[in-house]
């Protein structure tokens, strides 16, 4: 069985790949990330706004269930943007290896950039190239909007309120609760992340399809392979959302839908 991910694992990584790539190396497939996460945080958001809004009763209330479903309705919608900018980053990422091996072998490599990449990849499978791995995609932002963004309310609506009368939370706070609610989703589905990650990279065609993943990684690497790299997915995605839940909260969300905000419970 393979051992378990640590924090000394991906010290490791960071360490070989700056000797290998360089600094930069760390930033391959950051353009894209540059492009498509704003549109992508800006749909997820909204959309378990208006949701949420949609199935709260007449006084406000919003269910836990009900909450549950409108968080993974706003990753259903989410992976529109989500699958291609995922599936860009990680073949500009493994094309980096490629070339940082290449060169360490004195082999020629063809650089490649995301516009390229997705050029060629509209041209060999048309529009659904882009969507290779959307069903692990879907799965892994579904179930993570599912458990981050009810959790986020809870622990939103139990700090200190603005002073103004509003009812709402003070802006650090909201960044608390993102932190921690970004935390707890981003541990939780990182074997959905590991699954999502390989049959997106999979160049040499190894998996055929989510189960048969789960099947061959089991056998090769063990249970613990799934939380491999979960301590810089937690690094990553808990000071985004974090971020990304305090400057929405001060009412970006309700201005561009045109409704009155419903406390929730």
């Amino acid at each position: 069985m393979a051992s378990a991910c640590t924090p000394a694992c991906d010290a490791d990584c960071f360490r070989k790949t700056i000797a290998s790539e360089g600094f930069f190396g760390m930033y391959k497939g950051s353009a894209v990330n540059i492009i498509l996460v704003t549109p992508e945080k800006s749909i997820k958001l909204a959309a378990n706004d208006y949701f949420r809004y949609q199935l709260a009763t007449e006084q406000g209330v919003l269910s836990l269930p009900r909450a549950g479903l409108a968080g993974g309705l706003a990753g259903m919608f989410q992976i529109v943007v989500t699958t291609p900018m995922e599936l860009l980053k990680i073949q500009m990422q493994d094309a980096g290896r490629m070339a940082a091996a290449a060169k360490a072998e004195g082999r020629e490599f063809k650089q490649v950039s995301a516009l390229g990449l997705t050029k060629e990849l509209l041209r060999e499978r048309g529009i659904l190239g882009l969507y290779k791995g959307v069903g692990a995609t879907g799965v892994r932002d579904i179930t993570f909007s599912v458990l981050y963004f009810p959790l986020m309310a809870i622990i939103n609506d139990k700090g200190p309120r603005k002073s103004d009368g509003s009812g709402e939370a003070v802006f650090y706070w909201s960044l608390i609760a993102g932190l921690l609610a970004g935390m707890t989703g981003a541990f939780t589905v990182t074997p959905l992340d590991v699954i999502k990650t390989r049959l997106q990279g999979d160049i040499k065609k190894e998996y055929n399809g989510i189960a048969d993943c789960v099947r061959k990684t089991l056998k090769k690497e063990g249970v613990t392979a799934f939380f491999k790299g979960g301590l810089c997915r937690i690094m990553v995605v808990a000071p985004l959302f974090g971020i990304a839940q305090m400057f929405y909260f001060l009412g970006v969300g309700e201005q561009i839908l045109g409704i009155e905000q419903k406390k929730s419970v």
